[in-house]
């Protein structure tokens, strides 16, 4: 099993682009928000497949963030229960309302990605690795906390590894 930090890296290296970062922080927690809210309904005694699902990432993520990046996981369990917060409303809409949101929101965060990915020249992380469905909403939350100038040296870590994020050079205008 690779550590966190080795699945970061892996993901960083498909998103050095400032602009498919930006596009990743609205489109996946559309696509976690739709999914949330697909696997919602129906439930069985209270319990749908979504808290099963939600269960089993947080305990990943945590897992996975234990000992040196507690914050991460700790993070990565707020934000996915407000994702299943978030979805359970969806799923008590009524039939169609829930799911033309729900795969509205499931379309639209897609696009987004396909939008950052254009900016990044480069495929999804996901097409070489299906875990990256995973770990992009570690990823998104990870670049959360850096621009929040928490785990500067996991994100240095990551910048070494997987190469600094790109950023545009800024060149005079011709005369």
């Amino acid at each position: 099993m690779k550590t966190v930090l080795q699945q970061l890296v892996n993901y960083a290296r498909y998103h050095r682009d400032p602009r498919n970062i930006r596009t990743h922080f609205i489109g996946i927690p559309m696509i976690v928000l739709a999914v949330a809210g697909l696997l919602a309904r129906p439930a069985l005694a209270g319990v749908s497949l979504a808290h099963l699902v939600v269960a089993l990432l947080v305990l990943y993520y945590l897992w996975l963030s234990q000992r040196a990046y507690w914050a991460l996981g700790l993070c990565m369990a707020l934000f996915m229960l407000l994702a299943l917060w978030g979805g359970l409303r969806l799923a008590a809409l009524p039939q169609v309302t829930w799911l033309s949101w729900s795969l509205g929101l499931f379309v639209l965060g897609w696009l987004f990605q396909f939008v950052g990915h254009v900016y990044e020249g480069r495929k999804p992380a996901f097409v070489d690795d299906l875990v990256g469905l995973v770990i992009g909403p570690l990823f998104v939350v990870a670049e959360w906390l850096f621009l929040l100038g928490v785990l500067g040296e996991l994100q240095r870590q990551i910048d070494a590894q997987a190469g600094a994020v790109r950023r545009r050079e800024h060149r005079p205008l011709p005369h």
